[in-house]
């Protein structure tokens, strides 16, 4: 295993630095105090083809590995990681259909998404079911030659602005998490309803939205797989993604650490900078330390899946790390900065507040140490 990068990968490292600290950065605050949806930065992103990196060549992506992806997650969330979700939520919403998709439904909903800088959701959470993705209340009725839906999902990104979602409903109540299936559902279909967009503490450039579905009709050919195949696609995709956003909480703790070296420098206390105590150093070489290990830990996952082999420990290692890591150092770094760390003109308090999503979403950190357990304990080939 080699993690030194091609000229290419560091090409395209650079790119997404450039773009996040050009398009990115000047327009973080004011989005995030606003909520406001950054249409007009994901327009640019998918013109730099920054976006849907993973479709195939023959679809017409780049067919960029899942590694490369990480590297420009980073970036663009060291600029802002609710303008960065924005932009790579599509990787989310795609990948049961890259994953599990027929070579027909591949060829319907992947090419737009390179076409046009149209967006497309994961919807798995429900209003009572989160972790517990086995009581998923969203039921999906055969009729013939179609499928009705009905049901209400909810923390939804992006599904104010997207053309299509991927949603998990059960198709036989009685199996549970084995009764699963997943349909891709136009949310211009006639029933579909994006209820409210929620207001976040943090990642407040994200849309997230509850969506609600009243008597759906989705012809068959739109189910991913076969019926009960649904939590098998969901937990598959969410090991391909999970690097993903381990590596936004990477990029998310690099921003606060620059911040705090640079502030830390700066600030006289006692006649000399705050970065010669003690007290402050060593906040500061943890933070480079654990920085350095939740990117490692991420490559590592990112790069087995590249390789084809089944990386749900992995996966889960980079994301409970590197979620948690990103929350004690925004919290470290608006403790060195003192009073103005708590200040809204500083942007370590917004860092903190972005932080703290990356232990919820995908499956909360505690849910991260189960599946760990669960691998140690009772590992599957």
């Amino acid at each position: 295993m080699s993690f030194a990068l091609t000229d290419e990968q560091r090409a395209l490292r650079d790119l997404a630095h450039e773009f996040a600290e050009k398009e990115i950065r000047p327009r973080a605050a004011d989005y995030d105090e606003h909520s406001t949806h950054p249409a007009d930065v994901i327009a640019k992103a998918h013109e730099l083809g920054l976006m849907n990196i993973h479709i195939p060549e023959e679809l017409g992506g780049l067919g960029l590995s899942i590694f490369d992806g990480i590297l420009i997650g980073e970036e663009l969330s060291w600029g802002c990681s609710g303008i960065a979700v924005s932009i790579v939520a599509n990787t989310l919403g795609a990948a049961p259909v890259l994953l599990a998709g027929s070579e027909e439904q591949k060829r319907e909903w992947l090419p737009p998404l390179i076409d046009e800088p149209i967006l497309c959701s994961f919807a798995l959470t429900e209003p009572n079911a989160g972790s517990d993705v086995s009581g998923i209340q969203t039921t999906a009725v055969r009729d013939g030659s179609d499928y009705v839906i009905n049901g209400s999902k909810m923390f939804i990104t992006n599904a104010g602005h997207a053309t299509w979602l991927v949603v998990f409903a059960s198709t036989d109540r009685s199996k549970g998490q084995r009764g699963l299936s997943a349909f891709v559902v136009p949310t211009e279909i006639e029933g579909v309803t994006i209820d409210k967009h929620l207001d976040k503490m943090g990642q407040r450039a994200t849309d997230t939205s509850a969506v609600s579905f009243q008597d759906v009709k989705v012809p068959a050919e739109n189910r991913l797989g076969e019926e009960g195949d649904g939590f098998k696609i969901a937990m598959r995709t969410l090991d391909h993604t999970r690097p993903g956003t381990a590596i936004g909480a990477v990029g998310v703790s690099r921003a606060a650490y620059e911040l705090a070296v640079d502030y830390s420098r700066e600030r006289v206390q006692f006649g000399q900078p705050i970065a010669m105590n003690q007290g402050i150093n060593f906040l500061i070489a943890d933070m480079a330390a654990e920085i350095e290990a939740a990117r490692l830990l991420t490559w590592q996952a990112a790069w087995m899946l590249d390789q084809g082999v089944r990386a749900t420990l992995q996966s889960s290692f980079a994301k409970r790390f590197a979620s948690d890591t990103a929350m004690k150092i925004t919290t470290d770094a608006v403790q060195i900065f003192g009073g103005y760390g708590y200040m809204r003109e500083y942007p370590v308090e917004k860092l903190m507040r972005d932080a703290k999503l990356f232990q919820i979403y995908e499956g909360t950190s505690q849910i991260q140490r189960l599946v760990i357990a669960r691998e140690i304990f009772f590992p599957r080939g």
